[in-house]
Order: C-alpha cells, then structure tokens, then sequence
C-alpha cells in the first residue's frame, strides 16, 4: 500500500473571456460564441510525512502583463496552508508557463520536478518563438534556468514515482512536456490533469485548447486521461474549470474558505 494524501485545490485568479478565444478552431465545433470564466489554481498533497506541491501561479507582473486578476495572493495561501515557502521541499511542475512558475524564484531551496521534454523545449531558443513565448515570462524561465544549474531541478521521461503514493505522467499536448499526476487519497485516487484539460467538456466534447504545442498529443492526452478514469481513477481536477470548486468538499474556514477544497484525509500505511 502507498501513502495517501489530503489533496487540496486553491483558486488565487480568475479572468473573463469568450469561448471563441479558449478552444482551439472553435467554429468548427458548430457552437455559438459565449462568455466563459478561466480560474487560476495551485494545489497541494500532504500528509504527516511530507508536503509537495503542484505549480506555484501566476507573478505578479505576469497577471499584470495578461490583465489577470488574483482573488488571493499566493503568498498569503502558502501561510495560511502552513508551507514555508523558503524552506526545502518537493515541487512539480506540470508545465513552464506563466500561470504554472510564475513565483518559481520564491522557492530557493525547493527540489523542482519536471518532465525532461518540457525542460529541455524552454530552455532552447525555440521557446522563444512569439507563439509559445507569450505563454511565458523570460524571468521565469531565467529562474528554471537557476534552478538547473544549483543542481535543484529533477527530470523524468514518461513516468515517475516522485513520493510514495504520487505518480507523474509525461502526456504532452498542450506543451512538450505538460504533466499529469495520480494521487493516492482516502477518498480514491486523485487525476491532476492540470492543462492536459483546462476544462471538463475539453475533454468530454473533445475541444482542444486554443494554445498547444502538439495537436495529435492533446488529442492523444485526452484518450489517456479517459482511460485513467475508466481504470479506477476516481477523481478529476482540470486546469482553470471554474466548477472544479464545486465538484469537491469545501474549505469553510479561515483565510482559504470560499476559494479552496480538498479530497481526502492524510494518512501514511504503517511499515
């Protein structure tokens, strides 16, 4: 048996935007344009053993640059969930862009892990293209670059275990390298699509997202997920789904209430 983990969902943005401007070729779905909200998230497993965290938001300046807005600051939501954000620890990132790095220096001593097919593509002067730079913030990928060299960053091709109870799975599509991961709770096993599927009906009506690196591999990403879920995956948290919120037990109380949820209680099987 594998560690299980209390599994937490934070909402720190929103913006308003339309259909049109999300899904990729849109028209050819045979849909009328509407207006469609995108939330922000940042997660977090734990359990009495260790913390790891999942992407770390949106800069100020890289909201800013994009008109974003936050509805908490991401500092305030690592205080309130108890996460030193100076202190040694294991983050994931599922991908490089802005809204996933965008505070990647404030963590100096975290152990950063990402798929080596993501790294290596913002690393190399094709990330620089206008088409995938504005998803970015050359700070950011400055920051990446730092962390490889003090020796902080982890890859993996394909899959790791990168804790007990927490699989990474390379899937690409939206980015060379965009990762998912499976995690192990109490309630079931947790699929963190993260912007493998920004959106629930991304993936039930198979509308890719506007911004993608890979067209057949977000395709492709969509059939995986699929057959996660179909093998005993129980539970699937999207990307920037405004109703992810709503589909899991709320936080109540304190300074997370109202833009947080969980899945699952900590607890770590004995030896």
């Amino acid at each position: 048996m594998s560690d299980e983990y209390e599994f937490t969902i934070v909402k720190y943005g929103t913006r308003h935007g339309h259909r049109a401007e999300v899904y990729l070729n849109y028209h050819v779905h045979g849909q009328p344009d509407g207006p469609i909200d995108m939330d922000y998230f940042v997660w977090v497993a734990r359990n009495d053993e260790r913390t790891i965290l999942f992407d770390t938001g949106f800069s100020v300046q890289g909201g800013a640059n994009r008109k974003r807005s936050f509805v908490a600051e991401i500092p305030d939501i690592y205080a309130a969930l108890g996460i030193d954000m100076g202190a040694e620890q294991t983050l994931v990132v599922t991908h490089a862009h802005y809204d996933h790095i965008g505070n990647l220096a404030a963590f100096p001593k975290a152990r950063i892990v990402i798929a080596q097919a993501e790294l290596d593509f913002w690393l190399s002067s094709m990330g620089e293209r206008a088409q995938f730079a504005w998803s970015t913030e050359p700070e950011e990928i400055d920051a990446l670059r730092r962390a490889v060299d003090e020796g902080r960053v982890t890859t993996f091709t394909d899959s790791l275990e990168v804790a007990p109870g927490i699989e990474l799975l390379q899937v690409g599509g939206h980015t060379p390298g965009q990762a998912v991961a499976r995690i192990r709770t109490s309630d079931g096993e947790v699929l963190l699509a993260s912007d493998a599927v920004h959106y629930y009906e991304e993936y039930e009506d198979d509308m890719p997202f506007a911004f993608v690196a890979d067209l057949p591999g977000m395709y492709a990403g969509f059939d995986r997920i699929r057959e996660l879920l179909d093998g005993g995956v129980k539970h699937l948290v999207c990307g920037h789904d405004p109703s992810t919120l709503d589909r899991f037990p709320a936080v109540t109380d304190g300074p997370l209430a109202g833009i947080a949820a969980t899945i699952g209680a900590p607890r770590k099987d004995p030896a």
